[in-house]
Order: C-alpha cells, then sequence, then structure tokens
C-alpha cells in the first residue's frame, strides 16, 4: 500500500523530477506533486512524495528529515489525512470575504448621517 510523504520547506527551484530522483534512492516513488502557486505560477515550497510501501517511506523520512536541499534544510514527514468535507462545503463568510466577513452596518452611498432618505 502506497504511503504518502509531505515534503516542506523546499526551494521554489526544486522539480518534480527531482525528487523523484532524491527519494527514489530509497524505494520505489509512486507520484510527485508540487502545488504552484495559482496567481504566480511558482511552487509553493512544499510538496507531497508518494512511496510504494509503509516501509520505504519511514526509511525517507529517517534519511531525508533535515537533508540540506539547495542551502534549505527539508522537512520530511508522513503526510496526514485531509478530514472529508460534506458535499457542497463553502467556508464560512468570514473566511470567503476576508477578516471581518462582510461590512455589516456599512451605509449605502449617499445615505450620509443628517441626509433625508
Amino acid at each position: 500500500m502506497a504511503t504518502r510523504l509531505y515534503v516542506g520547506n523546499l526551494p521554489y527551484s526544486a522539480t518534480e523530477e527531482g525528487l523523484r530522483q532524491l527519494f527514489g534512492q530509497v524505494g520505489t516513488v509512486v507520484s510527485v506533486d508540487l502545488p504552484a502557486d495559482k496567481y504566480t505560477g511558482r511552487p509553493r515550497g512544499f510538496g507531497f512524495v508518494e512511496m510504494d510501501s509503509t516501509a520505504e517511506a519511514e526509511e525517507a523520512v529517517r534519511k531525508f528529515d533535515g537533508y540540506t536541499l539547495d542551502n534549505r534544510s527539508v522537512r520530511v514527514q508522513i503526510a496526514k489525512e485531509r478530514p472529508a468535507r460534506a458535499p457542497g462545503y463553502r467556508p464560512p463568510v468570514e473566511r470567503r470575504y476576508g477578516l471581518g466577513g462582510r461590512r455589516e452596518g456599512r451605509r449605502p452611498p449617499g445615505r450620509g448621517r443628517g441626509m433625508a432618505a
């Protein structure tokens, strides 16, 4: 059964092929995922590597946690499962519109104090 690893503090120059070769030293790499920023397209500084077995994943954690890659100390750990969300889930209003949510109590334009409605 494949085990997924979280790889954090990656340099922005890291590539999927580079991670595949690095983690291939300890076992079979099933997949590599480097999420990119949706605005810049640049890697976000973390990724996921899926190893073929749990033993290989644990060996990769022992060998590569604290490994220096392009002058950055890489963090490697077994990835935690994401909690399942209900179908049609949307974040609360505060998370969709920034801090404070929708600005409650805000007057519409042209209706300041002392003006007749």
